[in-house]
């Protein structure tokens, strides 16, 4: 079973996950500012790289039952990260992990920012994330002319 990457900043392992240890988080470990893209939905963050644009991490306020959780607040905060599909299946069944509202439940899933999850495994997490929608490293012709043209 492949293992959650470490995450490269010391966090104190009772530390809770909340929205603005994210985005302190990835400033800090990344070099990313969230881009706020809806007019209608203001405080919503998309976290991408600076290179590929692609996104790693959507932050978002929404309700509960849209993700079959339970809460008494209205709406709850929620973070949308990539995954690996071989773990996918695994991690929903932890607390405040959800199959991903709004993304393809395969590849993304959904993280509750409301104090459920410890702040080192979000972050273990959102390290993966990161490193799955990264920017792929392309072959060079040599390196792709080193392989005979004559196998099948």
């Amino acid at each position: 079973m492949n293992e959650i990457p470490v995450n490269t900043v010391n966090i104190p392992a009772d530390k809770k996950a909340f929205r603005e240890d994210i985005i302190s988080y990835c400033a800090e470990v990344y070099s990313v500012s969230p881009d706020y893209p809806w007019a209608d939905s203001p405080d919503n963050a998309v976290l991408r790289h600076t290179d590929n644009k692609k996104w790693f991490a959507l932050i978002m306020k929404i309700s509960p039952e849209k993700i079959g959780a339970v809460s008494s607040e209205e709406k709850i905060w929620v973070m949308n990260i990539k995954c690996d599909p071989l773990m996918t299946g695994s991690l929903i069944l932890d607390e405040g992990i959800f199959p991903a509202y709004h993304m393809n439940k395969k590849s993304w899933i959904t993280l509750a920012l409301d104090g459920r999850l410890d702040m080192s495994k979000v972050c273990a997490l959102l390290d993966m994330s990161f490193e799955l929608t990264a920017p792929k490293i392309k072959k060079s012709k040599k390196e792709k002319s080193t392989k005979p043209h004559n196998l099948k």
